[in-house]
């Protein structure tokens, strides 16, 4: 064989097995999730029609024409039986698109469609997009918001950005209509934006990220949340806070919206993302809290702590110690599988149960927010297990 079918065929083994390649839970036990042990989706997982020239006359080598650097950041759906990720894919120039994989299990077998999904292009000045948010709403379209990132034009710093909360919508995750951006009064900029699956007071309802700038969030004081009447043209006049940043917290650089709030019978169940700053730089965790069932932007319950950190090789990558969430899926038989992304390089799942969740945000204490404090109700739980074990004999 050539070199061209030798490299083909070796390629296209190893994108076959590593797609057919079973996943299998890791045997940790905290009592609220579960990690799997491979991950989902990498740059591995890009079809090869994506990166190399199948022309073995202008590509004799067989050599990636349009690498692919990282596959992460994935907004999630379950539509018509198949577990769909519309994924952030970004190449090896630096802008991500989006594309969407399927399987027809929650953990493992997800496949690219040939094609990325092309968005309509209404935003001249727009470079990059990302992150998107999947929420199947009540008025019976399915709506994608997303970052679309522009280049600040009032400054010369080359890396300085703005960030603004795209919106499309779909009815089959193939044909998409693009609306235009959320308008924030009261915030310059937005990132991780999302949109709640039903009504509130008959009008759309959005948690947001209100920011001063692009990186730092400033005034910006936790994850917001507000009401417009119309989508097509949608107006945010005012934002509430809801889960707030705190000093010597995990959410004390900022904080964000993560997958699309899940409705239970105590209250809506958010699965977040909180921001410190460390010697090391920023260190990103999800975390969970929940809001009240009338009242969504009314913070209910905030369990201490995160739910799931940087784990071993998940903090190696792109953008180390990092794991962020903007997907997951909630079976009918109440299993959630949470789809998050570690060092801005590869997606992975845990799996839980809604019930496990929502026990976990309603009885684990809140943050006493000093050392002191911490070290008192730790004493307490022990001391509440030694006079049980006494009481067993």
């Amino acid at each position: 064989m050539s070199m061209f079918e030798t490299a083909y065929e070796r390629e296209k083994a190893r994108y076959e097995a590593l797609i057919t390649k079973e996943n299998h839970p890791i045997d940790a036990y905290n009592g609220i999730f579960t990690r799997w042990q491979n991950p989902v989706l990498t740059r591995e997982h890009a079809p090869l029609i994506w990166r190399f020239d199948f022309n073995p006359e202008t590509n004799p080598n067989f050599m990636e024409r349009l690498g692919v650097n990282a596959v992460f950041n994935a907004g999630a759906i379950k539509l018509n039986g198949k577990y769909c990720l519309v994924a952030r894919v970004e190449g090896n120039d630096r802008k991500s698109f989006f594309a969407l994989a399927e399987s027809d299990s929650p953990v493992d077998g997800f496949r690219f469609r040939d094609y990325p999904i092309q968005l309509p292009d209404t935003c001249p000045e727009e470079t990059n997009v990302y992150d998107m948010r999947l929420t199947q709403h009540e008025d019976g379209w399915i709506y994608g918001v997303f970052c679309s990132e522009s280049k600040d034009r009032s400054s010369p710093d080359l890396s300085a950005a703005v960030a603004a909360a795209g919106i499309v919508r779909t009815k089959d995750l193939e044909t998409w209509e693009r609306l235009p951006n959320l308008v924030t009064n009261e915030s310059p900029q937005q990132r991780n934006v999302c949109l709640l699956p039903e009504f509130v007071d008959g009008k759309y309802a959005f948690y947001t990220r209100p920011m001063d700038g692009f990186i730092e969030t400033g005034s910006g004081g936790g994850i917001g949340f507000g009401l417009c009447e119309d989508i097509t043209h949608p107006v945010i006049e005012h934002e509430r806070i809801t889960s707030r940043r705190k000093y010597h917290t995990i959410t004390e650089s900022k904080n964000g919206a993560g997958a699309v709030p899940i409705k239970t019978a105590q209250g809506w169940l958010h699965i977040a993302h909180g921001v410190r700053n460390t010697a090391a730089g920023l260190r990103y965790v999800v975390y969970v809290f929940m809001t009240a069932p009338d009242d969504p932007a009314r913070v209910i319950a905030e369990p201490s702590g995160f739910l799931i950190a940087p784990y071993g090789g998940e903090r190696v990558g792109d953008v180390s110690n990092v794991v962020f969430t903007n997907g997951a899926i909630v079976d009918d038989n109440g299993t959630l599988y949470i789809y998050y992304a570690s060092a801005d390089t590869r997606l992975h799942v845990a799996s839980t149960t809604v019930d496990l969740l929502v026990d976990f945000a309603l009885h684990t204490p809140a943050d006493p927010l000093r050392s002191a404090d911490c070290v008192k109700q730790r004493c307490e739980l022990i001391d509440r297990n030694l006079a049980y074990l006494r009481q067993q004999g």
